[in-house]
């Protein structure tokens, strides 16, 4: 399905090429209004000199300023919603739902800051309800991991992507998958010095290719017993890694640009009702089902991660 240029999403497009180039912008609303039914600033015109607008023309007006045309704002409001049951059942996934769908209909430049604040937003939900189920233990051992990893990943990454290194993953992620989703279960618990080997080399793939939280997930379901510890301490891991992101493209002026800001704002609805919903179902899951689902998740992920590679 190729991706398409509707009128309705022109703004979004030129944010995404603004975001490209660091331009500042120009004035998005102004042109969409105009390219609607001939208002807005051009030359010395107002909107005291148009005349009465017709009902057909103010409906265009107003659909001019979604960033997405009402079908594929409907069609990305679905594939978040369904990505942020993963996430409230998980703690993480959310990427493998949403970020396929969404690259019909938006620039792939807008993507990553949209998931960012999203990922953000949902992780800030989960831990304000469940925070005292988090095992603060647990993040104080893969927290600095984590971020001398990502520090590692940014570095590798200046230095030249290397490719190799998602192969790598995603091959280590379907053999656990399937591990997981096999029922066997190591005789022993991962030890607590796991967490610098797991968060160090999540933190360098989460910086290198924004996939590294199933790692977390896999360190956590080896140490806590129950599925809203592992799901909350893992929500509280993906929300400091996602801090980190949206620091780094507020500080770029990503967000500066408009119609990205209105779209996250448009899919909000949808993040919280889907996180809410796969809460829901985790709390009544037993731990045996709730690993077997995460291990489904991480086998997806491996095998994601293994086509993007070949596509590459």
């Amino acid at each position: 399905m190729a991706a398409r240029r509707p009128r309705t999403g022109a703004a979004l497009h030129a944010a995404a090429g603004e975001i490209v180039s660091g331009g500042h912008g120009t004035d998005l609303i102004s042109r969409s209004a105009h390219s609607a039914f001939g208002i807005g600033p051009r030359g010395s015109e107002s909107l005291e000199s148009a005349g009465p607008i017709p009902v057909h023309a103010a409906m265009e007006f107003l659909l001019a300023f979604l960033p997405l045309p009402p079908a594929d704002l409907a069609i990305a409001l679905l594939a978040v919603g369904a990505a942020y049951v993963i996430f409230g059942l998980a703690g993480f996934g959310t990427a493998l739902v949403a970020a396929p769908v969404l690259a019909h209909l938006v620039p792939v430049a807008v993507i990553v800051p949209l998931l960012a604040l999203l990922d953000g937003a949902a992780a800030a939900t989960s831990v304000a309800r469940d925070g005292a189920a988090a095992d603060r233990a647990e993040l104080r051992r893969i927290v600095p991991a984590m971020a001398l990893g990502s520090l590692v990943g940014a570095a590798l990454l200046l230095l030249g992507r290397p490719d190799a290194l998602l192969l790598a993953l995603g091959l280590f992620a379907m053999g656990y998958g399937l591990y997981a989703l096999s029922g066997r279960r190591p005789a022993a618990r991962w030890p607590a010095s796991a967490a610098w080997p797991f968060g160090a080399v999540g933190g360098v793939f989460s910086a290198l290719f924004g996939s590294g939280g199933f790692l977390y997930a896999i360190y956590l379901a080896g140490r806590l017993d129950t599925p809203a510890r592992i799901r909350v301490t893992q929500s509280t891991l993906i929300g400091l890694a996602t801090l980190t992101r949206v620091v780094i493209f507020l500080l770029a002026g990503v967000y500066a640009q408009g119609p990205v800001l209105a779209l996250a704002v448009l899919l909000a609805p949808a993040m919280l009702v889907g996180n809410a919903l796969g809460r829901r179902l985790a709390l009544g899951l037993p731990r045996e089902r709730f690993l077997r689902i995460m291990g489904a998740v991480v086998l997806c992920a491996g095998c994601a991660l293994v086509w993007r590679y070949v596509r590459l």
